[in-house]
């Protein structure tokens, strides 16, 4: 089965139909073929990002663990060894490419596995182009990168 890396920008738009376009929608209708990797530290993220929005009254409770439940469905693995690499390889690349940490690791993940990303993060996807991974399914609809 092919793989790509998957970050949470995308993920999230599938909770928040003010987030979701075509190639975020052709992202996850692609994982009946592909299968997605993600950095450990994206269960936190996703995690997180519903926190804030049932804070924020942007979704229930209900709605959050229904949507946990989805994600739980879908072919997404988790890389171990992303703590592994945190303070050599992904530290070098935040400050090479001006990235957090965590989207970092989401673009040492895509080069260590030579997989695409998928993202909408436009920060993120600049540096991934500069560092020569491809974004997954290049062409669609990517201009609501935040």
């Amino acid at each position: 089965m092919n793989r790509f890396v998957l970050d949470t920008s995308v993920a999230a738009s599938w909770f928040f139909e003010d987030e979701a376009g075509e190639y975020t929608a052709t992202v996850l209708a692609s994982l009946t073929d592909w299968e997605a990797v993600t950095p450990s530290l994206w269960p936190l993220e996703v995690a997180n990002v519903l926190l804030v929005a049932e804070r924020r009254k942007r979704c229930s409770e209900a709605e959050a663990i229904r949507f946990i439940e989805l994600l739980e469905s879908l072919p997404i693995a988790k890389d171990d060894y992303t703590a592994c690499r945190a303070l050599n390889r992904t530290y070098q690349l935040a400050r090479e490419y001006g990235l957090t940490s965590y989207d970092a690791a989401y673009l040492e993940l895509a080069m260590r596995l030579g997989v695409p990303l998928a993202t909408i993060d436009r920060q993120l996807a600049g540096a991934a182009t500069k560092a020569g991974v491809a974004i997954f399914l290049q062409g669609y609809d990517n201009e609501k990168r935040s």
